[in-house]
């Protein structure tokens, strides 16, 4: 494991984290035991940076991390969770939040607590509200020891949070795609040029960029004369940069996590070649060419109102466009979502409300790209669903016949 060392402090932190947003899922819940498993192995490993917060899993991710951590383990780590500003209403609510996140995670301190997924209208809010003297008093008293925010806005927003307080740390989102979204590289620079350290999320875009890739991405990546997966040539690609500190991997695969261990003991900063960033910058065209919507699945958006899975939806729309020889996408679409399969969620029931497109991170304009979603993939879900639904009743009618049959004759 190779490690990078935060500046203001020189606190020695694993480049590669463990970030706790996608753990492991067994009966619509966070798998506990396979989730500490996997938290106790990176930890074995090197990794000593784990970022969580009360809104990961509907607040149950701090309270596995809490769990993962007994046994010696809370020794070993940085524990990194968030003041999700949303939850705020006055001055006293810093307090009994930080208060429970403490409790949940079993700790007396939180090494890293961020001002959760700021942007200009939440960083005014929450000035106002005192948080700046909140953070002062929480880290004379013990109970956090860096101060610091994540982000999702505009390049000038970040730069004016930047310079408003004796920060440790930031975190972004940053991936070759995003090179000049949000905060971007000008604001990865600026951030580094302040001396904060710079903790890195969704460095493959929820996924989008690690594997099963498009074929056209993947043939550029089969020609390189070193061989890596997808997902390694990602986390690369933001390694590369010596500005970042961490890269957070949200890492639910005992095999991800052991590809991701690997390349973390040996990507040092500068270390790509110029055919290796060249690659990259075909792969970030093709990927822009297929790509539909740029949704990172983080869930900001849940629950919709009118009960639309939208990450599932946007999941399987990219994947119709990224696909395009699958023709199943359409099919999954419609018994994933039309009630085939669990809750009725398609895009079509969309009551254009905004709740979502105020929540989403990426500031993407969900509502319309509902419409897109609606007319692209859902043509025959009304005739579908029915046929569908059916076709499994009778099956499922013919089944028990046969099934009370065999018990008949096996009592001749």
């Amino acid at each position: 494991m190779l490690f990078r060392t935060v500046p203001k402090t020189g606190d020695r932190l694993s480049i590669l984290g463990f970030g706790c947003m996608r753990l492991p899922s067994k009966n619509g819940g966070i798998d506990e035991a396979r989730a500490i498993r996997q938290i106790r192995h990176a930890i074995d490993s090197g990794v000593n940076y784990l970022d969580t917060a009360p809104a990961y899993h509907l607040g149950k991710s701090e309270q596995v991390l809490g769990k993962a951590l007994q046994d010696g383990y809370r020794e070993k780590v940085r524990i990194a969770t968030k003041l999700p500003h949303w939850e705020v209403r006055d001055a006293g609510d810093m307090e009994w939040i930080l208060a429970k996140q403490l409790a949940t995670l079993q700790t007396d301190h939180i090494d890293y607590y961020l001002l959760h997924s700021m942007s200009k209208e939440s960083w005014e809010k929450m000035a106002k509200l005192g948080v700046l003297a909140f953070l002062d008093r929480a880290k004379s008293e013990g109970k956090i020891v860096n101060a610091g925010f994540s982000f999702h806005g505009t390049l000038s927003a970040f730069k004016e949070i930047v310079d408003a307080y004796d920060w440790q740390f930031c975190q972004i989102q940053y991936n070759f795609l995003d090179e000049n979204n949000q905060a971007g590289t000008q604001g990865l620079r600026y951030a580094a040029g302040k001396n904060l350290a710079v903790m890195v999320m969704e460095p493959l875009r929820g996924g989008n960029l690690a594997g099963p890739v498009p074929d056209d991405i993947q043939r550029i990546w089969d020609k390189a004369p070193i061989k890596r997966s997808a997902a390694e040539w990602g986390l690369r690609w933001v390694w590369n940069h010596p500005e970042v500190t961490v890269v957070l991997s949200g890492m639910n695969n005992e095999y991800h996590i052991d590809e991701n261990l690997k390349a973390a003991g040996s990507a040092l900063p500068e270390s790509l070649t110029p055919d290796d960033l060249a690659r990259i910058s075909r792969v970030k065209e093709t990927y822009l060419r297929l790509m539909k919507v740029g949704c990172t699945g983080c869930g900001y958006c849940m629950p919709c109102p009118a009960g639309i899975d939208i990450p599932g939806c946007f999941a399987l729309y990219n994947a119709h466009h990224l696909f395009p020889k699958d023709r199943s996408t359409r099919f999954h679409y419609i018994s994933r979502h039309g009630g085939i399969i669990g809750d009725v969620s398609y895009a079509g029931l969309c009551l254009q409300c905004g709740k979502c497109a105020k929540a989403c991170p990426q500031h993407l304009p969900i509502p319309e790209l509902m419409k897109d979603v609606k007319a692209d993939m859902e043509g025959m879900i009304r005739v579908a669903v029915p046929v569908f639904k059916g076709g499994l009743w009778c099956m499922n009618k013919i089944a028990k016949v046969r099934a009370l049959f065999s018990r008949e004759k096996s009592h001749d």
